[in-house]
């Protein structure tokens, strides 16, 4: 099975080139300040360009204004916007009518319970991301390094394409999928060194081992 592959919070060219050469689909750009990941617009900018066609550019936000994301895309040549705050249906659907560009919605897994939220989610947004549950105490609502139970994921099929992430590694990514059933993955803190601090060799382990055929192709 092939397996899609974003890299979230990238912060560096050499991170950047290190996720589109080892055959990422997409690359992650985080806008939320209080996230150690938090790239200013002109910063992401430049990073952008070195992101080829085909590689999707996914700009991560958090409960942002109209005028955020504006200021955002005047900057930054996204092709994804991720909402991986508490926004509801009525503003995803908001966000896509305004700014024309596809949507992802971030949704928080502790278990089968918080699966009842995404139906809502289906009709508006264009893909799904299943992130674990932060923390209570948690500063940011993604990238705290948490897994949830896959099995909730197993068989369910929805109506749109999703990615599973939280806590992902080299070391589980391959059991996460087999569990879950993803064809897509998302990962951050996976391949970090300090939260922020993206590694080269991880980001290309990682890469191997959520796509070994490709590699092996390689």
């Amino acid at each position: 099975m092939s397996v899609t592959v974003k890299i979230c919070g990238l912060t560096s060219a050499d991170a950047v080139n290190a996720a589109v050469d080892g055959g990422a689909g997409l690359t992650g750009f985080v806008f939320f300040p209080p996230s150690p990941r938090f790239l200013a617009p002109v910063a992401a900018a430049g990073l952008a360009r070195l992101v080829p066609e085909g590689v999707l550019k996914v700009g991560l936000v958090v409960d942002a204004d109209d005028g955020f994301i504006e200021a955002i895309l005047a900057a930054v040549p996204l092709d994804l916007l991720q909402l991986h705050g508490k926004e509801s249906p009525e503003r995803v659907a908001a966000v896509k009518a305004r700014f024309g560009l596809p949507v992802m919605k971030a949704v928080a897994i502790s278990g089968r319970a918080d699966l009842r939220a995404v139906r809502a989610y289906e009709a508006v947004a264009d893909r799904l991301l299943f992130d674990a549950m932060p923390p209570k105490d948690a500063t940011r609502p993604g990238g705290n390094a948490l897994t949830f139970d896959w099995t909730v994921l197993n068989g369910r099929a929805w109506d749109r394409p999703w990615m599973l992430a939280g806590g992902l590694d080299a070391g589980n990514v391959a059991e996460a999928v087999r569990i879950s059933g993803a064809t897509a993955v998302d990962v951050s803190s996976g391949v970090e060194d300090a939260p922020g601090v993206k590694n080269i060799e991880k980001i290309k382990a990682f890469l191997a081992a959520a796509r070994p055929e490709a590699s092996r192709a390689d």
